[in-house]
């Protein structure tokens, strides 16, 4: 499934400006993508820009599958940028530094997440939170650069050039293939936790035991609290139980619920099915705070009454900026934090798409990219 070769001419012939540059010059590359939505992912070439002065140039060795990927390859969320080569959770090693970079030398293991790069000079992105830009992050994917024109184009591909102030620095430790998953699921858990100070001597919910809400309560009990999983699925808890959860309670369950009331300092809700917030309102104690970083289709039915009767507060939360994710990876280093994952190669990509969408995974697929390269 190649790009058309009037796209492919296009982007060759790109003059485009990124970090006040003009570039001329691309870096061919091999890839698994769409060439429209709901296509079967399959391989495509694509160009990436030259190295820049402030740029790094990475070999991919993993890249993480999120079911974002999914609904964004499926144009499921419209304003689909195609052809579009999914993936924002990448790890790899440096291959080439710009004449200005100075954080990373060839050969370092390193990671981009969801984001590489942002305005840098409004108020978000001075307090080092650019994934709140006020003039629009780029996307590691199905984004447009600085220039407005120029699409960008994510991790199931051979390598990527990115600025080095979006580069992340990997822990040694650390198994690099579970590792990619921190990139994502690993920092929409942990800003949330770290943003509302959870720690010693808190008891913490965890909504949902899949890709993100086993990195929640992986990072949760790392950090101290009490942590307990909310789950439908009774036949999770044993899993719950061993990724360090205290306890494990049946959301279906009204009498395990109803047991449940003022007990909560915080709950993370990352569940992105259609649920009932008001019963997780109920546990938490006064003050107490529904945190939800998964998006269901609907909005969520609210009981302003819960809120009201103990001042309890209902937030949301994204990803991390580049300093937090960063703290997230060091975090994740000294605690021998990874994700649960599954590996697979760019031929299997739609079976694992498809099994994704059923729930058939713990917890998440990676990419060995490798596999890219041979094929």
């Amino acid at each position: 499934m190649e790009i058309r070769p009037e796209l492919r001419a296009k982007t060759n012939i790109l003059r485009h400006a990124v970090s006040g540059r003009t570039l001329v010059n691309m870096i061919t590359t091999k890839a698994y993508g769409v060439s429209k939505a709901k296509e079967p992912v399959g391989p495509l070439t694509i160009s990436r820009r030259e190295v820049g002065p402030s740029d790094v140039l990475i070999e991919i060795q993993y890249c993480g599958i999120c079911h974002s990927d999914i609904h964004q390859a499926r144009d499921e969320w419209g304003g689909g940028i195609f052809p579009m080569v999914p993936g924002h959770e990448i790890v790899g090693e440096v291959t080439s530094v710009g004449s200005a970079v100075t954080r990373f030398n060839v050969g370092d293991p390193v990671g981009v997440g969801c984001l590489v790069d942002s305005c840098r000079t409004c108020r978000s992105c001075k307090d080092s939170l650019e994934q709140y830009c006020e003039n629009g992050w780029v996307g590691t994917y199905n984004g447009l650069e600085r220039d407005g024109k120029t699409p960008t184009y994510g991790g199931y591909s051979e390598r990527i050039v990115v600025d080095e102030n979006f580069v992340l620095k990997l822990p040694r430790n650390l198994d690099r293939a579970a590792t990619a998953p921190l990139l994502c699921a690993g920092i929409t858990t942990y800003s949330p936790l770290r943003q509302f100070r959870v720690g010693p001597g808190q008891r913490v919910g965890i909504v949902g035991l899949g890709g993100l809400g086993h990195m929640g309560l992986k990072l949760a009990v790392a950090m101290g609290a009490e942590t307990v999983l909310f789950t439908s699925s009774p036949g999770k808890k044993a899993a719950a139980l061993a990724l360090g959860a205290s306890d494990v309670v049946v959301s279906r369950d009204a009498d395990a619920m109803a047991k449940q009331a003022g007990r909560f300092d915080f709950i993370l809700d990352t569940v992105s099915a259609n649920h009932d917030i008001n019963a997780l309102l109920g546990a938490l104690r006064r003050d107490g705070t529904l945190c939800l970083v998964g998006a269901p289709e609907h909005p969520h039915q609210l009981s302003a009454f819960g809120l009201i009767m103990a001042r309890r507060r209902i937030a949301g939360s994204l990803i991390g900026g580049i300093a937090e994710t960063q703290e997230m990876l060091d975090f994740c280093g000294q605690h021998n934090i990874v994700s649960d994952i599954e590996l697979t190669t760019v031929s299997e990509i739609n079976r694992a798409y498809e099994r994704i969408v059923a729930s058939d995974v713990k917890y998440r697929f990676v990419i060995d990219m490798q596999s890219l390269r041979s094929s």
